[in-house]
Order: structure tokens, then sequence, then C-alpha cells
């Protein structure tokens, strides 16, 4: 193997098991080190066991360096694959069903893989589509599209979609919901989009009653079709206690405006909890089983989905990930009637 392509591996793996931004960044720059240097200097240094002395190679990437060299296939990378790996319990046959991803993150806003990274990934495992959903342009921490970098980024799908066929590249956004209920993007470029996930992403602490008023405005906007990350929790690190809304209402707006609740795959937030997906399916809401990935190794994380929608008891034919592409434009283009 390549050391570049090795290098690259290691870093689908690392974001696989959400290692620390440090450690994802030390393998990037190792890469730009390596294709600086060239392959005869690094296969030099590599014989010489001198890589470290390059400002920008550590231990870690050496070894990576060197077993790729010496084709080891039983070093540093097939350790990082086994570790990471992503097992599925009960959730085996809802697994099986899903077809794609309504909710990706890429370099266009805060994620870590290109969208042709990202795509060919989604092929790879198997995926019949994807949406591409970038931050909108309020979450300027997440570099959020302005309007006209979302139409260059609509025309960079166009291109790709015609070089991908038959997968299928559907266009979104995660747009903002504002404290008032409304949603960060023009209608004209809502009505554009394929798939719009709404979620929360500021004033978190807001009292019970306006939080539950402002998620049941955005999801009575015709332009939403799933309400991501109900909860906004987080559970690693410091932690981040659920908002505070009335679920029942939520949700009895879900069911009534045909919008989808995700079941959040990213490790740190598992959103919703159980008892709330439990109510939301009383209510008899569609599900989105969705990775919320902001890089490659991401997109393997819908497992954790699929185990616990299975625990849940959610029907296979309600979640959306299970439709075909064509089936999901029928869906959310309902919404627009």
């Amino acid at each position: 193997m390549e050391p570049l392509l090795a290098l690259q591996q290691a870093i689908h793996y690392l974001d696989r098991e959400l290692a620390p931004g440090q450690k994802i960044r030390a393998f990037r720059n190792a890469i730009d080190v390596v294709a600086a240097t060239g392959p005869e200097e690094i296969s030099k240094r590599a014989a010489a066991g001198t890589l470290t002395e390059l400002d920008g190679i550590g231990k870690s990437t050496a070894e990576v360096i060197v077993d790729a060299l010496d084709d080891k296939t039983d070093g540093y990378l097939a350790r990082l694959d086994e570790r990471s790996r992503i097992p599925v319990g009960e959730g085996e046959t809802v697994l099986a069903a899903l077809r794609g991803d309504c909710h990706v993150h890429t370099t266009w806003s805060d994620g870590g893989g290109p969208l042709p990274d990202m795509v060919a990934t989604a092929i790879a495992l198997g995926h019949e589509w994807m949406v591409i959903t970038d931050h909108s342009a309020r979450l300027t921490i997440a570099h959020g599209l302005s309007e006209e970098r979302l139409r260059s980024q609509l025309d960079e799908i166009d291109t790709l979609n015609a070089e991908v066929a038959p997968f299928r590249i559907l266009t979104g956004m995660e747009v903002d919901i504002f404290e008032d209920g409304t949603l960060d993007l023009a209608d004209d470029l809502l009505a554009r989009l394929d798939v719009v996930v709404a979620s929360v992403h500021s004033k978190l602490r807001l009292p019970r009653d306006e939080m539950t008023r402002r998620m049941v405005m955005a999801i009575a906007s015709p332009h939403t079709d799933i309400l991501g990350h109900c909860t906004n929790r987080k559970l690693v690190g410091r932690g981040r206690p659920p908002s505070a809304f009335d679920p029942e209402i939520v949700f009895a707006a879900c069911a009534r405006f045909d919008t989808a609740v995700e079941i959040n795959c990213r490790p740190e937030r598992q959103d919703p909890p159980e008892e709330l997906l439990e109510l939301a399916l009383d209510w008899e809401c569609k599900i989105a089983i969705n990775t919320d990935a902001h890089a490659t190794g991401q997109l393997e994380w819908q497992p954790y989905g699929a185990d616990k929608a299975a625990r849940c008891g959610v029907p296979v034919d309600d979640i959306v990930n299970t439709w075909t592409a064509d089936d999901v434009l029928a869906w959310t283009g309902g919404h627009h009637a």
C-alpha cells in the first residue's frame, strides 16, 4: 500500500472511532509532509529509521508509513481498523434494509471529507443514495453556507451525479431553526432542495414553552422534512443536558406535518433517548436513521441507530432511509404541495 493511501485510511478509522481532533490533524499534517517530501526520500528515511526527523511525522504516522512500505498487514493500521469497527447487534435486519443517509456534512461547511470522498465512501458501503446537508449560514462556527455558496454546491452535486450514476446524491441542508421558529434560508432556495433537516443549534436553554413553540413552528414549515437531533444533548466529555420542550406536542406536530424524527447516530449524541423515541412511535412518526457524519469514517455509524430502532420496535417501513431515492423525493415533494 502507498504511504499516502495508508495515512488516509488511518484517518478514516480514526474518524470512525471519534478520535480527538489533535490526533486526526497529526495524520493530515503527515499526509502533507509525505506529499511534499516525495516517495524516494520517504523510502530512504523509512529504511534508515529517520522519518520522525521530518517536522510533522511522529511515532504513529511513521509506523503507518513503514508498515505500508513493508506491505505489513498486521501493523498499526490493522489494529486501528479492528479497534474502531462498529458492531451491530439487534439492529442487523434494520441496518441491512437501509439504502441511504439523510444527514451528511462535507468540507463545504465543517466536515473533514470533501464531497467526492463522502460519496465514494457511501458507494463503498453499499448505499444507493445520500443527502448532503451542510450547515446553513447562521452557524458561522461551522462555516455555514451562504446562499451563493449553496448554489455553487448544487452545481458541484449536479456534475458529480452524472459521474456516479446510478448512485444518487440528493441535495439538502441542515437548516438552523431561529428562535421564532423560522428557518435560516430563503424560501426559494429551500424549495430547490430535495431534503431539509431542521435543527436547533443556539439558545439551547430556552424555557420549555418557548422551545416547544420554536420547534413546532419549524416542523410546520412546508420545507422541513426531518427534525434533527431533537434534544441537543451531549453524552461525552463535560456533556450537555437535553433542551427542555414538550415532546408530546413536538411529536404530535411531526405526525401532523409528516416530518420525520431523526435518530442521530453520533456516539456523543445518541439522540433522542429511547423513551422519547418510543413516544414518537406512539404518535406514528416517520423515523430517519442518520449518521450526521462529518468525515468518511463516520458514515459507518448507522449501526448505532439501527440497534436503537430495533430495541424500540421501529417499523422498518417507517424508516425513510429504507426507501428508494425516488420514494424519498416523492415524500419530501409532497410537503411542498
